[in-house]
């Protein structure tokens, strides 16, 4: 078709095997689009997230993330999935990417272990007094905090965080983006595990969040007091992550895989 919008990849990130980590749909586009294209085409991919990339010039591209209904400020599987789509599929001559993003200029970086994304760091703030909608979750936390657009509980073991089961609706109540739940890691292989439940953007669980540990690694760091840690999701397919943690940025470290190539035929608009 004439001037079609380009290539499309769907991608399991934070994963080294498929049908693990988080799928995310990433489209090239050769020409600015539509809000209301960009949002259909999201809701025909039915992922957590679906990125759309346009380049500016050399290794600088736009770089937009949609849920299934709305778009989003910040979203880390998506963008691994990007930089894995432009370095190891699409083969373009650079080591390094810049993303124009609605939370600032984010860089992407081929490493040993992966790709190594540059993301801002999101510092939490303890509650003084829950809110009755998050006391109405009867989670029996450790601690609750505010973190950027999400709050995190901390529960009293990764047996809690695992074992949990959501109240969707209850957490739709909650007048942010995501509810994080995570805990102490019950081994040595990694530092701390995680869930998070978006259903007021339409994403019940999020199988791996890259934006969500921005806090969680600001949160966990005070806490062990360390600046080098490992995460796990415990959603269904499960993810890991890498972080190192700056005083206003964090490194978010993964692989991934690509599971399907091929091409948007319809402009629509």
């Amino acid at each position: 078709m004439a001037n079609a919008p380009g290539q499309s990849f769907i991608v399991d990130a934070f994963t080294d095997k498929p049908f693990a980590g988080n799928p995310a749909a990433v489209c090239i586009l050769n020409e600015e689009k539509p809000l209301a294209w960009l949002q259909q085409i999201a809701a025909e991919f039915n992922l957590s997230e679906t990125a759309f990339l346009q380049q500016i010039e050399g290794n600088r591209w736009h770089l937009r993330w949609f849920t299934p209904i709305c778009e989003i400020k910040l979203c880390g599987h998506a963008t691994l999935a990007s930089a894995h789509v432009l370095l190891h599929e699409l083969h373009f001559p650079y080591s390094d990417i810049v993303f124009y993003t609605l939370s600032g200029d984010l860089q992407a970086r081929a490493c040993e272990s992966g790709i190594k994304l540059d993301f801002p760091r999101v510092p939490c703030s303890a509650m003084n007094t829950e809110p009755a909608d998050i006391a109405a979750l009867k989670l029996h936390q450790l601690g609750s905090y505010y973190a950027g657009e999400d709050i995190i509980l901390e529960l009293a073991s990764e047996e809690a965080v695992l074992n949990y089961q959501p109240d969707l609706a209850a957490i739709a109540r909650i007048a942010v983006r995501g509810l994080i739940i995570t805990a102490r890691s019950a081994t040595d292989e990694r530092d701390f595990v995680s869930r998070f439940f978006a259903p007021r953007a339409g994403v019940d669980e999020d199988p791996v969040t890259g934006s969500a540990h921005c806090s969680l690694a600001s949160l966990w760091s005070e806490k062990l007091g360390k600046k080098t840690l490992r995460a796990a999701q415990l959603s269904a397919r499960g993810g890991v992550l890498d972080l190192i943690v700056h005083p206003d940025r964090v490194d978010l470290i993964g692989s991934c895989v690509t599971l399907l190539q091929g091409e948007l035929k319809h402009n629509l608009f």
